[in-house]
Order: structure tokens, then C-alpha cells, then sequence
């Protein structure tokens, strides 16, 4: 029996794991109505990296469909989305929320963001400085309109939904509990994420 483990991301906070290929993670949603910010980066180059618009060129779509794979920005596969059991609704198009985003929000001082866990947790696993990509933005709710015009609504997520990604090569995977609370992707209330990791 291949051995896992689950790794309980408290809500605004980041954590990074190494895999190798054929290891799955399932990022799980365990209140509901929350946002799971996922970065990948290889292990043996970590300026190769999942790349949003190189994975929406490779799909032909905003988000790949089960059985389809995110890429590098060196087209290759990294992570294959295996199982999706959740309404089916993630993004790739808004940035990691940052300090610059907060202000612009009217936060005074710090805030939590997900470019800091990003950061703070490649720094656990020994990176002092990697590039900041675009994320996968799993359970985050953001359509677009018949005008092209994005909404920004509400996590769908109900307790318990998840999405599993197989790795597709050695890679660092990094998973924020997004910390937005001032507009409604998480309906104001950040919680937590949980992160199974099964080995293969």
C-alpha cells in the first residue's frame, strides 16, 4: 500500500512539500468556500516552474480537464489533474494576492498573502529566491463574462471537496490557504486546507 500523510495548512498560512513523479496530492477543502493558491517548481531547476498561460496554450482551454496536465515554462508536464471531486470551478487568471494588492485594498500594515507563503515556505525547503508565477488557483470562482469582464464570487466548495494532481516529474509543491478577506472569493472568512500526500 503506497504510505500518505495529511498536512493540516492552517487558514492564511503556506506550506511546501517535495514529491516525486507518480506521488499524489489532494488538496481538500475541509469547511468549504475556501481558495487553494498551488504553486509547482522542479526540483532540479526551480526557474522551471507550472506556467499558467503555457498550460492554457497546452490544453487549449482557461483550466485543464481531468486526465490533462498543467506544464512548465518549458512546456513540460509537472502536475496531471487526476480526479476532480469538487463543482469543478478553479482559475488561473488573477495573480497571487501580495502586499501591494492589500494596499491597494486600504490595508494599513501587514497582511497575510499568499506571495508570502509562497516565499516563506520555498525558504523551508531551502530556496531563498524563486519567481513568483502565476498560481492554480483551485476552487476559486472567477467567471468570465459574455463582455470579458471577471467576476469574483464565492469559493462553490462544499466540506470534504477535492482535487487530486499527480506529479509528473520531482517537484516542489507549494499550497497557500488564501488569506483574502476583502473581496468575496472566500466569502470573508479564510479557513483551512488540507493537503493529503500519498507516495507512490
Amino acid at each position: 500500500m503506497p504510505a500518505s500523510e495529511t498536512i493540516r495548512i492552517p487558514a492564511r498560512e503556506g506550506r511546501g512539500i517535495t514529491v516525486r513523479a507518480g506521488d499524489r496530492v489532494r488538496v481538500i477543502d475541509p469547511e468549504g468556500g475556501q481558495v487553494a493558491d498551488v504553486f509547482a517548481f522542479a526540483v532540479n531547476d526551480p526557474s522551471e516552474y507550472h506556467s499558467a498561460e503555457h498550460t492554457r496554450v497546452h490544453v487549449g482551454r482557461l483550466f485543464p480537464l481531468v486526465g490533462e496536465s498543467f506544464v512548465t515554462n518549458r512546456r513540460r508536464p509537472i502536475l496531471t489533474l487526476e480526479a476532480d471531486d469538487s463543482p469543478g470551478i478553479h482559475d488561473m487568471l488573477f495573480a497571487a494576492c501580495d502586499p501591494t494588492r492589500y494596499q491597494g485594498l486600504g490595508v494599513d500594515g501587514w497582511h497575510a498573502s499568499c506571495q508570502e507563503n509562497l516565499l516563506d515556505a520555498m525558504r523551508q525547503l531551502g530556496l531563498e529566491r524563486v519567481e513568483v508565477p502565476q498560481p492554480i488557483n483551485l476552487f476559486m470562482n472567477i467567471p468570465v463574462g459574455a463582455d470579458a469582464v471577471l467576476g469574483v464570487l464565492p469559493a462553490q466548495t462544499r466540506p470534504g471537496d477535492s482535487i487530486t494532481l499527480r506529479a509528473e516529474i520531482e517537484c516542489y509543491v507549494v499550497v497557500s490557504a488564501c488569506p483574502q478577506d476583502l473581496v468575496q472569493i472566500n466569502a470573508g472568512k479564510p479557513g483551512p486546507i488540507d493537503v493529503e500526500i500519498t507516495r507512490a
